[in-house]
């Protein structure tokens, strides 16, 4: 018989997205409950009767019991499906804490919280659970698993969450690290992992779901579960991507020196997607503008295509004014504020000490000048 589940991890219910409006927070946060159901459907069509979820089910401890309930009652409504969930980092299991308040009002009965090490005997596969019990161990948590007694023929399927890799010269010394290669010596069919939120295989035997809905510019191979299938303890299991996510997050860096650069750069933005309000974008600029241009820059990307989408992110640090002789007549062509205009000018220009400051007021100024001018049409 073969075992089939839907792997994943990271949903962090409660997140808090502090760089975007209220509204857009709300929609973001939304889609991380939402993609909960998703998940259920997914194992439905592809009849998978389990859903392992490999830690950092929430985003923190202190939840409300809205927020505490809320995936639970997402869950309750897909009795054939039984879901299986382990406290990670953001949620670890702490003596009164959110999984004993949890474990209190009993859990759906389709919903099992593994907050004890040791195995979890179902009809056709074990689970070897290794809840974090801090937000940050030095001890590898899955050690255990090598010991476990199990029957002969047992298909064994390890859950944990922590990282596999160091970044120093010793993994001993990495907080909630894990042996990437204790499938190999515990036996495990399958060892099902949390924390990265972005989906990898680490070997044959060994995965990061990644996050089912992506939550940050950085992430890669984020928005997607895992569909597991094992055929028997001895056996490489057949791994499948499947995409959850209803969100995408994209970065994009574009060079700018003319107002035809601006205009195609429109039209691009609006060919990112068939949805642009499901995509969120960290735009980078780089180049040099007239103040002109550098005023429709503002009104057609910042002001305009940017309401297209769900969020977008302007970094425009390394877009420089450059002004011309027209910028500065249109601001005046004589007197105390062309003065003060050809200065701003001559200290942008330079780039030096308060060249930054010089040219971010030379573009205030211009700015202001021509609302003014609009206000006496």
């Amino acid at each position: 018989m073969t075992v089939k589940f839907i792997h994943t991890s990271d949903w962090q219910i409660g997140k808090v997205f502090r760089f975007v409006d209220d509204a857009t927070m709300g929609l973001l946060q939304e889609a991380r409950l939402r993609v909960i159901s998703r998940l259920g459907e997914l194992a439905g069509e592809y009849g998978a009767s389990h859903v392992l979820v490999a830690g950092d089910v929430y985003d923190m401890e202190a939840l409300s019991p809205r927020s505490l309930n809320q995936p639970l009652e997402r869950m309750r409504n897909f009795p054939g499906v039984r879901w299986h969930l382990l406290p990670g980092n953001h949620d670890p299991h702490r003596p009164n804490g959110l999984w004993d308040q949890l474990l209190r009002k009993e859990l759906p009965e389709n919903v099992s919280a593994l907050v004890a090490p040791g195995p979890k005997v179902l009809e056709d596969f074990v689970i070897l659970p290794a809840p974090l019990f801090h937000r940050r161990t030095l001890d590898d948590l899955t050690a255990y698993m090598d010991d476990v007694d199990l029957p002969e023929g047992v298909i064994r399927v390890g859950l944990a969450h922590g990282t596999v890799k160091g970044f120093g010269s010793d993994d001993k010394d990495v907080p909630n690290f894990i042996a990437p290669d204790r499938p190999q010596l515990a036996g495990l069919a399958y060892l099902a992992l949390g924390d990265w939120h972005g989906q990898r295989q680490i070997n044959d035997r060994c995965w990061y779901s990644g996050t089912p809905e992506i939550d940050a510019f950085d992430v890669i191979d984020g928005g997607q579960a895992l569909l597991v299938e094992i055929e028997g303890p001895n056996a490489v299991p057949a791994v499948t991507s499947i995409p959850s996510g209803q969100y995408s997050w994209i970065r994009r860096s574009e060079q700018l020196g003319s107002r035809a650069d601006i205009d195609y750069l429109v039209e691009k933005l609006r060919n990112t997607a068939d949805e642009l309000d499901r995509v969120l974008v960290h735009l980078g600029i780089e180049g040099a503008l007239s103040l002109e241009d550098r005023q429709y820059f503002q009104e057609q990307i910042v002001d305009g295509v940017s309401a297209a989408f769900c969020f977008m992110r302007v970094d425009d640090r390394r877009l420089f004014a450059q002004p011309t002789a027209e910028d500065l007549d249109r601001i005046d062509r004589g007197g105390f504020v062309r003065t003060a205009a050809e200065q701003l000018k001559r200290l942008a220009d330079e780039g030096e000490g308060h060249g930054g400051i010089a040219a971010a007021a030379l573009e205030r100024l211009f700015v202001e000048h021509m609302k003014l001018q609009a206000d006496k049409r």
